[in-house]
C-alpha cells in the first residue's frame, strides 16, 4: 500500500470549503435519532416497567425496520432528491418516536408500531452526505479525505451520542430523551436540505432495473464483504460484555468500547491525512486483512489495562475500513444510484453487527470469552476471503472515476457527474492523468 506526501491543506482544506461543515455537522445531529436509537429505547422501556425482553424486541424490530427502509428511501432520494425524501422521512421518523414516549409500551401492538415507523422511515443522510461531496468539494483526493473524516465523524457521534441520552434522562426522564433526540434529528435533517448543494443535486439519469444499485456485480461483492466486518464488530460488543463480567468489573466493558472508538478515530485520522496511491480496491484488501489481524490478539485476553490497549489497536483500521470501502461503493455504484448504494452498504454492514451479535453470545456461553473474540477474528477473516475470491469483479469499476461540479450555482442543477469507463479502461488502460490513482 503504497502512499504520498500528506496534503498541506488536510481535513482544514475541507472544513473551510463552502457547505462542508454545515453538512457535515447537520447530518450528524440529523442522524442522532438513529445512533442513539437502541440505548435510548432500552431506558424508556425499563423506565416503563417493561422487561429486558421487551425492550430487546422493540430494539431489534427498530433495528430491522431500519435496515428495510435505508436502501428503499435511498433508492427514492436517487429519483426524487434530497429535500423531497429527506425532511419527509425524518418528519415521520420523529413522530413514530414521539408516539412511543408519548402512549408508552401499552398497548404492545402501538409500541411495535411506533418504532417500526420510527426506523423504517430514518433519513437515509449519511448516503446522502457522500453523495454530496463531490459537488461540494471538487477535487477526487479532496473527497476522499471527505470520506475518511466521515467515518471519523461516525464514531464521534457513537461516542457522544449514548452520553447525551444518559445526560438527558438524568436531567429529565427516558421519555423527554426521546423526543428532544428526536427534534434535534429533525433540526439536523432541516439544516441539510435546506442548503443549496442539497437543494441543487440531481442524481444522474438512471437506468429502469427493479434490483437498482444491486445490479453491480462488484457493489455486491463489497456488500458480502462488509457484512463480515460488521459481523466482527458486532461479536466485540458482546465478548467484550462476557470479558467485564469474567473480571468482575463492570467499567471494564465502558474502557473497551471506549478504546475501540479511540482506536477507530485514531485511524481514521491518520488515513484521511495522506494521498494514497494504487486502486482502493486492492488497498482495502490489506486494510480488511490488517484489522482481522488485529482482532487476535483479544483472544489473549490478558488484564483490563493491557486488554484496553489491544481494544484500541484493533480498532485503528476500522474507520479507514469503511472510508475505503466508500470509494469502491463510488467507483461500482450504477449510474443515477449512488444514495442508494451507499444506503445498503449501511444496512449490510447494520445487519452484519446485529448477527455478530447473535452469534457471539452463544459461542460466549458455549465456549468462553475467548469464543467470543474468536468470532469477531473468524469475521474479519472472512470478509477479507469475500474481497480475495472476488477480486477480479472489484477491479473492474462499474462506472470511472467520478467528477465533481463545482460549488452550486443558483438556479443550476447538479449531478452525480462522472465519466464511466472505457472498454480500454476495462482491459488496463487508463484515462490521462488518471493512472497514478488507478495504477497498482
Amino acid at each position: 500500500m503504497a502512499s504520498e506526501a500528506k496534503d498541506s491543506g488536510g481535513y482544514r482544506d475541507i472544513l473551510r470549503a463552502p457547505h462542508a461543515l454545515r453538512l457535515l455537522t447537520g447530518t450528524l445531529v440529523g442522524r442522532l435519532p438513529n445512533g442513539t436509537g437502541p440505548i435510548a429505547i432500552v431506558l424508556f422501556v425499563r423506565s416503563e416497567g417493561g422487561s429486558y425482553s421487551l425492550a430487546g424486541g422493540l430494539t431489534a424490530a427498530y433495528g430491522i425496520a431500519t435496515a428495510v427502509g435505508q436502501p428503499l428511501l435511498g433508492r427514492a432520494v436517487d429519483l426524487k432528491g434530497q429535500p423531497r425524501v429527506q425532511l419527509p422521512a425524518a418528519l415521520v421518523s420523529a413522530l413514530g418516536m414521539i408516539a412511543l414516549a408519548v402512549a408508552g409500551i401499552s398497548p404492545l401492538v402501538l409500541a411495535y408500531a411506533a418504532v417500526v415507523v420510527a426506523g423504517l422511515f430514518t433519513p437515509p443522510l449519511e448516503g446522502g452526505l457522500r453523495a454530496l461531496w463531490p459537488s461540494v468539494l471538487g477535487r477526487e483526493d479532496r473527497v476522499h479525505r471527505a470520506y475518511a473524516l466521515d467515518a471519523v465523524a461516525q464514531e464521534v457521534m457513537f461516542t457522544v451520542g449514548p452520553l447525551l441520552v444518559t445526560l438527558l434522562v438524568a436531567l429529565w426522564s427516558p421519555a423527554a430523551a426521546l423526543l428532544v433526540i428526536n427534534v434535534l434529528g429533525v433540526l439536523g435533517a432541516l439544516s441539510v436540505v435546506l442548503s443549496e448543494p442539497s437543494r441543487a443535486w440531481r442524481s444522474d439519469p438512471r437506468e429502469a432495473h427493479w434490483l437498482g444499485a444491486l445490479r453491480s456485480p462488484g457493489l455486491l461483492a463489497l456488500l458480502g464483504s462488509f457484512f463480515f466486518v460488521g459481523l466482527a464488530l458486532g461479536s466485540i460488543t458482546v465478548a467484550g460484555l462476557a470479558y467485564a463480567d469474567d473480571r468482575g468489573n463492570e467499567a471494564a466493558y465502558g474502557w473497551l468500547m471506549a478504546a475501540l472508538g479511540l482506536g477507530a478515530l485514531v485511524g481514521g485520522v491518520l488515513y484521511g491525512a495522506r494521498r494514497w496511491a494504487g486502486a482502493p480496491e486492492r488497498r482495502l484488501r490489506v486494510i480488511v486483512g490488517l484489522l482481522a489481524l488485529g482482532y487476535l490478539p483479544l483472544m489473549l485476553t490478558p488484564g483490563v489495562g493491557a486488554m484496553t490497549a489491544l481494544a484500541a489497536l484493533s480498532g485503528v483500521f476500522l474507520a479507514p475500513a469503511l472510508a475505503c470501502g466508500f470509494i469502491v461503493v463510488d467507483r461500482h455504484a450504477p449510474t443515477g444510484t449512488v444514495t442508494e448504494a451507499f444506503s445498503w452498504l449501511v444496512t449490510t454492514f447494520g445487519v452484519g453487527a446485529a448477527l455478530g451479535s447473535a452469534v457471539a453470545g452463544p459461542a460466549v456461553e458455549l465456549a468462553g470469552t475467548t469464543a467470543g473474540f474468536a468470532a469477531a477474528s473468524a469475521g474479519g477473516f472472512v470478509a477479507l476471503l469475500v474481497l480475495l475470491a472476488t477480486g477480479r469483479v472489484l477491479m473492474v469499476p462499474g462506472r470511472g472515476v467520478r467528477h465533481a461540479v463545482s460549488v452550486a450555482v443558483p438556479g443550476v442543477a447538479h449531478t452525480e457527474k462522472n465519466t464511466r469507463s472505457s472498454e480500454n479502461d476495462r482491459n488496463g488502460a487508463v484515462e490521462p492523468g488518471f493512472s497514478a490513482r488507478l495504477q497498482a
